[in-house]
């Protein structure tokens, strides 16, 4: 059963209008009349019909002008114009269409066809109904999908940016294509004066891209404030994005551990375009090189986290990129390319302008990213990292302190040796001590020292004054490896005992190991008088601690930290 319709008849003629009105109504709709183009719009702005039936030639206003305005008057809605008009040129009939007429009938009037046509332009107003209906809705749904995005951005960048991103060393500039960014970076004091960096570029864009970097950012900033090394972080990361992600995503990505305390570098590149250290003395431009899988591709068993080792000195400086730098393209579909970066590069005159003549560089190119884009730039300054906590802070409370007297012993033989890392463990064991808690970076730092004494140069008997060059940094850290491979006898003993009453109180940390043992004074005596790597950790543990002593033989090293009183 066709729908009844208010339909208006805008028509001069009496006769017309009425003959016209009365075959309208017995077809069943209701019908408004008006006898010029002005009151049409008049009626069509108080009535609002459905469909309006519009004679051309009229006084006061004619057709075409009444149908521009009812026209404006609807805006989005449709509301069909059909012209009712004796004219046959052909440009009459064009400017019935221009002016906004869906369609025409001729005089005398069929009353079949003139129904046939009101059928026909009310099936046009339904779809046209539906289309705004659903446009509508379209509208709804993005707009709250984009109000959730927003909320899950801003906890992903609490989570993701958490660590030192703000420190005055650090300059980074990201671009993405979308809310979300594919790109990751993320950086963090670690203990033993240490910074980590991770630039991870997911495949993707937007929120599909991201879905790994929450976990990611989760595991590098909870393990690096637990102690953990470079290593197993990443290692961790790589088993997390393997399980978790689906086989056709990973996470390109380059890890950064800056120890400048004993001016190393280790650097793992995964996927990513190279990076470089460009060092201040020399102007030499050190490519970091793409040696591994992305991480998320291969299991643990396959996974190879093993780091390059590069000296480093203060004033060097860190480049870093994802592939959106290299793939900016411009009007000509042109890529930026690694040509364009080496060149600006090439004419560098000062080192602290590169990241903005890079950055203009490519403004000047005109790239629309193809990708999400992220350059960074490390600063290698004098600034000790242990100056920010990597523990966090930990209240100590307003309850007295209680008495403490324990003590522990832990003993790692070949297998551990190859795989542990004893530090993490004996450091949640150290702050749950209320006054070590503000000295966490140095505890650590210390232990660290210790451990990789005994392990290094006890065990496994390697000399530190192979690390003076970059080739000799590199042969050190490849044999310490190989040793480690090979170690079939060999243990590094560590005891920590703990004795504390009110405010008063001391640990003492024993590190042994199976080695031949060394003369701790003579390495000490050659720290302080000559600047070389040999003995830089002895000496630093002994302006750490409270005591620092050894036994003859030079086989056990201990340490004491002192609180209240002793302190």
């Amino acid at each position: 059963m066709p729908r009844r319709l208010s339909i208006l008849i805008a028509e001069d003629g009496a006769a017309d209008r009425m003959l016209l009105a009365a075959i309208v109504a017995r077809q069943g709709h209701r019908v408004l009349t008006a006898p010029n183009g002005a009151d049409a719009v008049e009626i069509f702005e108080r009535e609002r019909p459905h469909l309006i039936l519009m004679d051309a030639l009229m006084p006061v206003m004619d057709g075409f002008e009444a149908a521009r305005q009812i026209k404006q008057l609807a805006g989005n809605e449709l509301v069909p114009i059909i012209f009712l008009t004796s004219l046959t040129e052909n440009e009459a009939l064009v400017r019935c269409l221009e002016a906004g007429g869906d369609d025409f009938i001729a005089k005398p009037y069929n009353p079949i066809i003139l129904e046939a046509k009101i059928q026909a332009m009310h099936r046009l107003r339904r779809l046209q109904a539906t289309v705004l209906e659903q446009r509508d809705l379209i509208a709804r749904r993005n707009q709250q999908l984009l109000d959730e995005q927003r909320a899950a951005k801003a906890i992903f960048d609490k989570v993701a940016h958490s660590g030192c991103l703000n420190a005055p060393n650090i300059r980074y500039h990201q671009s993405p294509r979308a809310l979300f960014n594919g790109d990751l970076l993320l950086a963090a004091h670690a203990p033993a004066e240490r910074l980590f960096v991770l630039l991870g570029d997911f495949t993707g864009h937007g929120l599909p891209a991201a879905i790994g970097a929450m976990p990611l950012a989760e595991t590098f900033y909870g393990m690096t404030a637990k102690g953990y090394s470079s290593s197993d972080i990443l290692r961790e990361i790589n088993a997390k994005l393997k399980l978790i992600l689906p086989v056709e995503m990973f996470c390109c990505a380059t890890f950064l551990d800056i120890n400048l305390s004993q001016g190393m570098l280790r650097v793992w590149n995964g996927g990513l375009p190279d990076g470089y250290l460009l060092r201040s003395g020399q102007g030499e431009r050190v490519p970091l090189t793409s040696r591994h899988l992305p991480l998320g591709v291969q299991d643990s068993a396959a996974f190879d986290d093993r780091f390059e080792t590069l000296p480093l000195a203060v004033g060097d400086r860190l480049l870093l990129m994802s592939d959106g730098v290299l793939e900016s393209c411009n009007a000509n579909d042109e890529l930026f390319g690694e040509a364009r970066l080496l060149a600006v590069m090439d004419a560098n005159r000062e080192p602290a302008q590169l990241f903005d003549e890079i950055q203009q560089a490519l403004s000047a190119f005109h790239g629309q990213m193809l990708d999400d884009l992220s350059l960074v730039e490390v600063n290698v300054a004098d600034t000790p990292a242990s100056l920010s906590n990597p523990f966090g802070q930990f209240p100590l409370g307003a309850r007295p302190l209680r008495p403490m007297d324990w003590s522990t012993r832990i003993e790692l033989r070949p297998d551990s040796l190859r795989t542990a890392n004893p530090l993490p463990m004996l450091m949640q064991m150290l702050l749950q001590v209320p006054p070590l808690r503000q000295r966490a970076g140095t505890l650590y730092t210390v232990l660290s020292e210790l451990y990789s004494n005994a392990l290094e140069h006890g065990v496994l008997l390697l000399d530190s004054s192979m690390k003076c060059d970059a080739a000799g940094f590199t042969q050190y850290y490849d044999e310490r490896q190989r040793r480690l491979e090979q170690l079939r006898e060999g243990s590094v003993s560590i005891q920590l005992t703990v004795r504390g009453e009110g405010g008063t109180g001391w640990l003492r940390v024993c590190v042994s190991d199976s080695g031949p043992g060394f003369d701790v004074a003579e390495v000490l005596n050659k720290q302080y008088r000559a600047e070389s790597l040999d003995g830089r950790g002895l000496r630093m543990i002994n302006q750490l601690t409270e005591r620092f002593h050894w036994d003859r033989e030079g086989k056990v090293l201990s340490v004491e930290f002192h609180w209240g009183a002793h302190a």
